[in-house]
């Protein structure tokens, strides 16, 4: 979970509606290349980074009876998320069955009411709320690694990272460290988002499976709730929540219940990946890790803005989202092509974060592009790996803050040897390693 503080929105150039309608139209990719696609039952990526190649930063693909643009080029994803969210729409998102009417899928004034309750607790004063219990959760973290470094044992480092990302969440929403019980019950959410794109629309045919991992967390989240209405108050985010429910008729139990889920989904599902990816990356370029850390002195400012580019490095590799739906409100003129109303818009940060006309040699993992002055793309639009605008990810501070303080205990210490690494990636939700990671310390 997280985000970086945006420039306000940019004010919308003069001109009505029929002025935005002009412009040429958007260039699709012939009905052949997207059967072959079909034949070949490729990745979506691949589809959408064809696309880019061949047409450009603004192009169309046909999936459907109309076509669908694709925007990776940086000044028309500023044009879409960052100076028109009202033409360019959230109508609904994949995690609605999970997290139901919480912030992450809420729209219209719902979803300004809710972000604008949230909000305070994910900046400024607000943060400095979770610092200790931030800091806990990687000591915690780091404990258990200091076990396994003693005995051998072999461990996966994805489900490390879940257990930590997962433990910072609850320790922010409730106040009390994550159990063994809660992470087993909650351990569920990974596995619905895992299977989130192959389920039905209609929620009358989702597996057995899936509908007894829904059960679980509702079971937790109620409990949750209910702990939270017994405490005192100012224990942690639930129960800000809580007290919202006392204040204001719109936050019933299920809304509670929807921004918890919300917040326990988008909290720590991205965290977790974004560290495995870390990770395995570190793996791979070890000598990365040894730059970071001779940056300076432990708890230094030079090190902790080495250890945040290579969390920077990881994101624009790997961002929280590859994808970011939108729905065209009205006709619009993007980049000079014309966007008619009703047009299903997919802006992807992870075609545009390795775009080689941004980033040189875009697929190697080098950190000195966030260190080094001039080495990355001036424009907003080239780096958005937690969104941009008004619907970029609430909680980027906390996420920052939680990944660094982790790495900043684990990376001196310990350099996981993996037994095995995943083939490759898993675009879901989120881009996530397509495998287990197991690994020793020592």
């Amino acid at each position: 979970m997280a985000t970086e503080a945006h420039p306000a929105p940019v004010p919308p150039p003069a001109g009505g509606a029929a002025d935005r309608a002009a412009g040429r139209p958007v260039p699709e990719l012939p009905a052949e290349a997207v059967a072959r696609w079909q034949a070949e039952k490729a990745d979506l990526v691949e589809l959408f980074a064809r696309a880019q190649r061949e047409l450009g930063g603004v192009a169309a693909v046909r999936l459907g009876p109309r076509p669908t643009v694709v925007v990776t080029d940086p000044e028309a994803v500023q044009h879409v998320l960052g100076r028109h969210p009202d033409r360019y729409v959230k109508r609904s998102h994949r995690a609605r069955m999970l997290a139901g009417e919480g912030v992450l899928s809420a729209t219209g004034d719902a979803w300004k009411r809710q972000r604008r309750m949230l909000q305070s607790q994910f900046t400024g004063t607000g943060m400095r709320r979770y610092e200790q219990r931030i800091a806990e959760a990687a000591r915690h973290a780091a404990d258990r690694w200091a076990g396994y470094a003693r005995t051998g044992e072999r461990f996966d480092v994805g489900e490390e990272m879940r257990r930590f990302a997962l433990d910072t969440i609850w320790r922010a929403l409730t106040g009390r460290p994550l159990d063994d019980r809660t992470d087993r019950e909650l351990a569920a959410v990974a596995r619905v988002v895992a299977a989130m794109p192959t389920l039905p629309a209609d929620a009358a045919g989702i597996p057995e499976a899936v509908a007894a991992d829904l059960a679980r967390i509702d079971a937790v989240a109620h409990a949750a709730i209910d702990a939270a209405r017994r405490g005192p108050a100012g224990d942690g985010l639930l129960r800000v929540l809580v007290e919202a429910g006392e204040e204001d008729p719109a936050y019933t139990d299920r809304l509670i219940r929807d921004e918890l889920v919300t917040l326990l989904v988008a909290g720590h599902e991205t965290t977790a990946t974004t560290l495995t990816w870390l990770f395995l990356l570190l793996d791979r370029h070890p000598e990365a890790r040894v730059r970071a850390l001779a940056a300076g002195p432990e708890g230094s400012p030079e090190r902790r803005e080495a250890i945040q580019a290579l969390v920077s490095e990881t994101l624009r590799l790997y961002p929280s989202a590859w994808i970011l739906p939108r729905h065209a409100a009205e006709d619009d003129t993007l980049l000079g092509h014309r966007v008619e109303a009703g047009t299903d818009v997919i802006v992807s940060p992870y075609l545009t974060h390795r775009d080689p006309a941004l980033w040189p040699d875009p697929e190697r993992f080098d950190p000195d592009r966030f260190t080094t002055a001039g080495a990355r793309p001036a424009h907003l639009g080239a780096y958005y790996p937690f969104g941009l605008g008004a619907r970029a990810c609430l909680g980027t501070q906390f996420a920052v803050r939680e990944t660094t303080a982790l790495l900043e205990v684990l990376l001196p210490a310990y350099a996981p040897r993996f037994l095995s690494t995943p083939a490759g990636a898993a675009y879901g939700i989120t881009v996530r390693p397509d495998g287990p990671a197991p690994a020793v310390l020592g």
